[in-house]
This record gives C-alpha cells, sequence and structure tokens, in this order.
C-alpha cells in the first residue's frame, strides 16, 4: 500500500488555525455571557429574592401606617435598610452573568461589594443594638448602634476593595475555585462572624447572662446564625484545601444565604412588631364590642 498524500502547508495552516478557532471560544460567546452556575441556578436565586421583594411590596402600606402610628425611630431605621439590602440583593441576584462577562468584571465586584455591605450592616447594626441594655428606642441609642456597624462595615469594604482592585483577587467571581487569597480572605471573614456568635451564646450560659437581652427570639437567630457560619467557615477552610466538596458546599450556603437570610431576620424581628400592631388592635375591636354588649347574648 502506498502512503497517504502528504498535505499541503495551506492545508497545514488552515487546519492550525480552525484547531485554535474551536480551542478558545469568542469573548462574546454565549457560554461567556451566560451564567457560571447555570440558566436554573439564576432562576431559582432570582425567583426567590423576588418573592420576598413582593411579599415586602404587597404588605408596604399597612405596614407604613404602623411605623407612622407608632412612631419607633428604629423600626423605621432597620425597615428601610431592609428595603435597601432586598432590593441590591435581587439585582445582584439577577445580575449573576455579569461575573461571566469580562465586560462587567467591574461592575460586577463593585455590585457585590455594595450587596454585601448592606446586609452586613444590617447585620450587625441588629446585634449591636440588641445587645445594649437600654434597646428600647431613641434616636442617640439608633446613631450609637449604626455608628459601630458603620466603623465595621467601612473597614470590611476596604479591606475587600483592596484585595479585588489592589491584589486582584477574585473574590466575588465563583468560576475562579483555586485562588488562595480568596480562601483566605473568607476564611478569615467566617471565623470572625463565627467567633463572634460563638461569644454571644457564651455569654447567654455564663454568669454574665444578665447582660443579655431577655428576648427568646434573639437566641434563636444567635443559633441559627453560629451553624450558619460554622458551616461556612467549614465550607472555606475545605475549599482552601483543594477539597472539591467545600466549592460545593459554600456555593450552597450562599444560595440559602442570598435568598432566606432577609426573610429570616424579617420574621425574627420585624414581623412581632407589625404583628404586635394587629394583636393590639384586635384586643381593642374585641374591648368595644363586648363594651357594647355584642357577647351578652353568649353567657345567657
Amino acid at each position: 500500500m502506498g502512503h497517504p498524500p502528504i498535505p499541503s502547508v495551506p492545508a497545514i495552516t488552515d487546519l492550525h488555525s480552525h484547531l485554535e478557532l474551536s480551542s478558545s471560544p469568542p469573548s462574546n460567546s454565549y457560554y461567556n455571557q451566560s451564567n457560571c452556575h447555570g440558566v436554573l441556578y439564576t432562576a431559582a436565586l432570582s425567583i426567590l429574592a423576588a418573592l420576598f421583594v413582593l411579599y415586602l411590596g404587597f404588605h408596604l402600606k399597612k405596614n407604613i401606617k404602623k411605623l407612622n402610628h407608632r412612631r419607633s425611630h428604629v423600626m423605621i431605621a432597620y425597615y428601610l435598610l431592609l428595603w435597601f439590602s432586598a432590593i441590591l440583593n435581587l439585582t445582584w441576584c439577577c445580575l449573576q452573568a455579569w461575573q461571566c462577562t469580562p465586560d462587567k468584571k467591574i461592575a460586577w465586584n463593585l455590585l457585590s461589594l455594595v450587596t454585601e455591605s448592606g446586609t452586613l450592616c444590617l447585620e450587625i447594626s441588629l446585634v449591636a443594638f440588641l445587645l445594649q441594655e437600654n434597646y428600647a428606642s431613641g434616636l442617640e441609642t439608633l446613631a450609637h448602634t449604626f455608628s459601630i456597624s458603620g466603623l465595621i462595615v467601612g473597614a470590611d469594604i476596604l479591606l475587600k476593595a483592596i484585595f479585588v482592585f489592589g491584589f486582584h483577587v477574585p473574590l466575588f467571581m465563583d468560576g475562579e475555585t483555586n485562588h488562595g487569597g480568596k480562601w483566605g480572605m473568607w476564611t478569615f471573614d467566617e471565623l470572625l462572624l463565627t467567633c463572634t456568635y460563638g461569644y454571644i451564646l457564651f455569654v447567654h450560659y455564663s454568669k454574665w447572662r444578665d447582660k443579655l437581652p431577655p428576648r427568646p427570639a434573639f437566641y434563636n437567630y444567635v443559633v441559627v446564625m453560629f451553624i450558619v457560619n460554622s458551616l461556612a467557615l467549614l465550607a472555606c477552610a475545605l475549599a482552601a484545601s483543594g477539597v472539591g466538596f467545600g466549592f460545593w458546599f459554600y456555593s450552597f450556603i450562599g444560595f440559602c444565604y442570598h435568598t432566606l437570610y432577609l426573610p429570616f431576620l424579617y420574621i425574627t424581628f420585624l414581623g412581632d412588631f407589625f404583628q404586635e400592631e394587629d394583636l393590639l388592635l384586635d384586643n381593642a375591636y374585641y374591648s368595644e364590642m363586648r363594651d357594647a354588649g355584642f357577647f351578652d347574648a353568649d353567657w345567657e
């Protein structure tokens, strides 16, 4: 048998160019424009975040009336901050594709920083406010609380901005899983939060528990956040060690955090405030009807 014909030089060049084009997708391809996690992940994340915003919007008129009636500066501030965080979180969930689009890298990092700062400010300020001995109300107490949370959140944003824009650490790029600085930063971040909630639980079961607010909902919140941050710390440690399960576990915790944390916080701290007003109104209506003799027939 004869040898196969040797391809000409132009044919080899054309074949080489074709292989190069096929091995590296263009920058404007669907792969780069799509979400790193997939369309279903983005849809689920966005729908759950949107449901909470719709819930807030459905009760907006009623809640505003209650806030005006009670005139609690603390609840007004936290309700506005909750709305701010919910809208930012919904925007972040809907724009997941930005982290896979090279032209949107800076915009995605800025959006992620602002979104995280809003949620973190809400989380820290609530805990700081409830840990004060006088946590009833007042502008002075509220200003003191937000000054503390503002300093902490400001330092956190500055540190992460230096990592992202100064040292080019892909903190918010889920597709980047092998960067050691990324997991080192998130491990440190989760360690601080875990130690904070762990310290509150330690004080609760010590002789200094009288210094803490006598609210069962507050301790339930602390227990849940301690467990969540402990699991996130474990996921970051596994990811930093190169364990594949750590990447998936941290992504799952992030999904739960962005879809469940704000509703959980609303139910724990703000839901009772708005529900309490309904109970007071029901009791008032019942008293008026009882005084008017509507229930006299029940006793005959």
